[in-house]
């Protein structure tokens, strides 16, 4: 059995895509989906949150139970609980990710955009 994980907005119109995108890209048998509203704002803006430390003890157990060694943050076109542009959300996807490769150096880090016909593309 092999893991991936995934930190990914809670709309649902996101999961599938993604989902299958990291399995097919991936070649692994399982994603461990983490779910929040605005995960790349939350990472990249409020790291210190309850939110932020609530994603990452759910990160820890992908990495250290299921032994995933890669794990995405998506940012997605019409996010309805991070209003900002695509410029902007796709500067806070690569500050999300930056933060996640310095927390996890073991684990490769993949940010990936969703855009508006739910077409997924690694963006950093």
């Amino acid at each position: 059995m092999s893991f991936c994980a995934v930190i990914n907005c809670m709309d649902g119109r996101t999961q599938l895509p993604v989902n299958e995108y990291l399995r097919r890209q991936l070649d692994v048998d399982y994603v461990d989906t983490i779910t929040e509203a605005a995960p790349v704002l939350i990472l990249s803006e409020q790291q210190d949150s309850n939110a932020a430390k609530s994603i990452f003890e759910r990160v820890n157990i992908s990495v250290t139970k299921h032994g995933s060694k890669t794990l995405a943050v998506v940012a997605h076109y019409d996010c309805t609980g991070n209003t900002a542009d695509k410029d902007k959300q796709l500067i806070q996807l690569k500050t999300a990710t930056q933060r996640l490769a310095g927390k996890y150096p073991d684990v490769q880090v993949l940010g990936l955009w969703v855009d508006s016909v739910w077409k997924v593309s690694e963006a950093c």
